[in-house]
């Protein structure tokens, strides 16, 4: 008898394009509490992450918006290649998608000074357009069911403009009711609750994931705010780098382990139940979260209590609106100094102080009063096109400069 001649499957990854399009697994992970985690995480990263290299690198909105685009692209073009889920590819693709979708809905807000009531109901009607289209063609919108290449299409824009559109309900809510950080956090965690609930009450669980999807985006922001602002903003001070150091940490063991249960167990489907068990599942997510609380609470507890105080008297000591306005106040007066100098130069370096002191301040500072913020930002604004155009006037600029000082000293009464 001849021996049969063993037949090797080609590894996934070295299958051309067109011959993924053809036989596909599961392309997105089960939702688990992990999963739930992960998302949450990614969606903190996202937004600290990028105002980490927009502001304390300095590479600015709109060479950042650049930047992560390009990785977006790159990520998808993996994504889709891929046969199979795969958590590095898939969750590294969750995060970029997050930071892009956050900034479009900054770039309407902040550059073209679309109201969040415009933004917010353009990237409503625009999810239910993706929705509608997704259903028409495929008659499901479950995430159990993404294993083609249109499904995944519609996947992916369902991401996006969710993001885009958590962004902006999820600010438009906090200016309007004025909530701060940790109210924040708690109102949208309690949502999302809210829409577990709902699914073992009978609910559509397919509606309740996506309203629980997009909920994930305000709530994200609100901890990575929370974790990230000045006490005197009402945060616990630890900055966006350590902040997005240690999410990222936390998403990187989790997402290894995803990594090692797809090869233990494979890529799990619907009715298959948790890879390792629902209770680890569990552990491991609750394990993630402790150590973030940990963590913060540890670096909040060892704060020099020099800074403490500052903070407190600098809350003390505020006025007006947007509260003490005084370390913006020294940086322009500073600006205005050097313009009279003649120091066009020396006055373009040192607005860039105000810069990224006004950005980081922002999620402290504009809810607290959204209008006088805005007052303000475009005042900030002037005095930086003018500094910065190509062959800057000293008149033009030291007008610019004396608008601010007056809106400043307005804001402080």
């Amino acid at each position: 008898m001849s021996t049969p001649v063993p037949q090797h499957r080609p590894r996934v990854d070295t299958l051309p394009f067109r011959a993924l399009t053809s036989e596909r697994m599961m392309k997105v992970p089960i939702v688990t509490a992990t999963f739930w985690t992960i998302k949450i995480l990614s969606t903190t990263v996202g937004e600290t992450f990028a105002d980490y290299l927009a502001v304390n690198v300095g590479l600015g909105p709109m060479v950042t918006t650049g930047m992560m685009l390009v990785l977006l692209a790159a990520a998808l073009v993996l994504q889709f290649r891929s046969r199979a889920y795969t958590p590095w590819i898939y969750w590294t693709t969750v995060v970029l998608v997050s930071i892009v979708g956050t900034q479009i809905t900054d770039f309407f807000t902040d550059t073209l000074g679309v109201s969040l009531y415009v933004s917010t109901a353009v990237f409503t009607v625009l999810l239910a357009i993706v929705f509608s289209a997704w259903y028409a063609q495929e008659r499901t919108l479950a995430i159990s069911s993404i294993d083609t290449v249109r499904r995944e299409a519609f996947y992916w824009g369902a991401i996006l403009t969710a993001f885009a559109l958590g962004t902006a309900a999820g600010d438009l809510a906090t200016e309007a009711l004025g909530l701060g950080f940790l109210l924040g956090a708690i109102i949208f965690g309690a949502l999302i609750l809210a829409c577990a609930v709902a699914a073992r009450a009978g609910v559509s669980v397919v509606a309740t994931f996506w309203i629980a999807y997009v909920l994930t985006r305000p709530l994200g922001a609100s901890i990575g705010d929370l974790l990230t602002q000045d006490r005197s903003y009402g945060g616990m001070g630890l900055g966006a780098s350590l902040t997005s150091l240690l999410f990222l940490a936390i998403i990187v063991v989790l997402v290894i382990r995803e990594q090692l249960l797809v090869r233990r167990h494979g890529v799990q489907v619907k009715g298959q139940g948790v890879p390792g068990g629902r209770v680890r599942d569990v552990v491991w997510a609750g394990a993630g979260a402790l150590a973030i609380v940990a963590a913060a609470t540890t670096a909040t507890a060892f704060r020099p209590a020099q800074q403490a105080q500052a903070s407190s008297a600098s809350a003390s000591a505020s006025q007006g609106p947007l509260g003490d306005l005084s370390s913006f106040r020294v940086i322009v007066d500073d600006v205005n100094t050097r313009i009279e100098a003649g120091d066009l130069s020396g006055a373009r370096t040192r607005v860039k102080d105000l810069e990224t002191s006004w950005d980081s301040a922002e999620a402290g500072l504009k809810p607290q009063s959204p209008q006088d913020w805005s007052t303000m930002d475009q005042a900030i604004d002037a005095e930086l096109t003018a500094l910065r155009a190509d062959h800057p006037d000293q008149q033009t600029s030291l007008r610019a400069s004396h608008d601010l000082q007056k809106v400043i000293d307005g804001l402080q009464r």
